[in-house]
């Protein structure tokens, strides 16, 4: 729990205030959340200018972990605060911002020590990431905890 910092100007632009400095409403959001796949049924979702509140009971870490990366990696976010509890804090993972050039090769060997675990990192920023070769810098990805 707590602030997440995301690259304000870097993400998926939805059409919707993109020339603003604002994030889109939360029905927008909530929309984009869930057209991963990702519940939200149980979070509440708040914007104030770039800066997004989320707000709920328990819910499984890596639904909750997903949904705040959904909504981060939305251009005109700059911040997420997240206020899910968390049904397992030693179950959460980190995060990390990519950096020009960067690969999920290069990522993971940065927190495995071994760049052959990039699919481990694929696979939890599915189903908004659809190719291990097509992240961008500014993007926030998940990394589990091995």
């Amino acid at each position: 729990m707590g602030l997440i910092d995301f690259v304000k100007r870097a993400g998926k632009r939805l059409g919707i205030g993109d020339d603003d400095d604002r994030a889109p409403s939360a029905d927008v959001l909530r929309k984009e959340v869930e057209s991963h796949g990702l519940d939200t049924k149980d979070v509440e979702i708040d914007v104030k200018g770039d800066e997004v509140e989320l707000r709920g009971q328990k819910m499984a870490d890596e639904l909750r972990e997903k949904i705040i990366i959904a909504v981060g990696n939305i251009a005109g976010v700059a911040r997420v605060n997240d206020q899910i509890e968390a049904t397992k804090a030693s179950d959460v993972s980190g995060f990390h911002t990519v950096a020009k050039g960067e690969t999920l090769w290069g990522i993971s060997k940065k927190h495995y020590d071994n760049g052959a675990h990039y699919n481990e990192i694929f696979k939890a920023n599915r189903p908004m990431l659809s190719d291990p070769d097509k992240i961008y810098p500014g993007q926030v990805l998940r990394i589990p905890k091995r």
